[in-house]
């Protein structure tokens, strides 16, 4: 009986923070989506003098043409505001299971500036 109660104990420590590290490893999938589209506005403004103010939209000079959501599904990919043709904020917002993640939106602006939703977390 013992020995089972010391796994019990065992379990109800390391489940979550099993489950803590599963979302820091998701994380890295949003982390790659905000960099690939920022790297995709950079490209977007040197050929067409102009950031992307939309996503997946008809008219190429105002297109961001990529996929908004992560591999997996866990992230989705929007603008934070109203981008302009010489500003932009990307965020992205954890869906599912990724939700409950501490760091919530993570952002990236035109500047590199890197944001996240949790205060002093180490989130990046």
């Amino acid at each position: 009986m013992i020995v089972v109660a010391v796994v019990a104990i065992l379990a109800a420590v390391a489940y979550p923070s099993y489950q803590d590290s599963v979302r820091k490893t998701k994380r890295a999938e949003g982390q790659a989506l905000l960099l690939q589209a920022a790297q995709m506005q950079e490209s977007h403004f040197t050929q067409y003098m102009r950031y992307a103010t939309s996503l997946n939209s008809g008219n190429a000079n105002e297109n961001l043409v990529i996929n908004v959501s992560s591999e997996n599904g866990d992230y989705t990919l929007e603008f934070q505001g109203t981008p302009t043709a010489t500003a932009y904020t990307l965020r992205v917002v954890p869906q599912g299971g990724q939700a409950n993640d501490s760091c919530g939106n993570l952002t990236l602006n035109n500047a590199g500036v890197k944001g996240h939703a949790a205060g002093g977390v180490d989130c990046w």
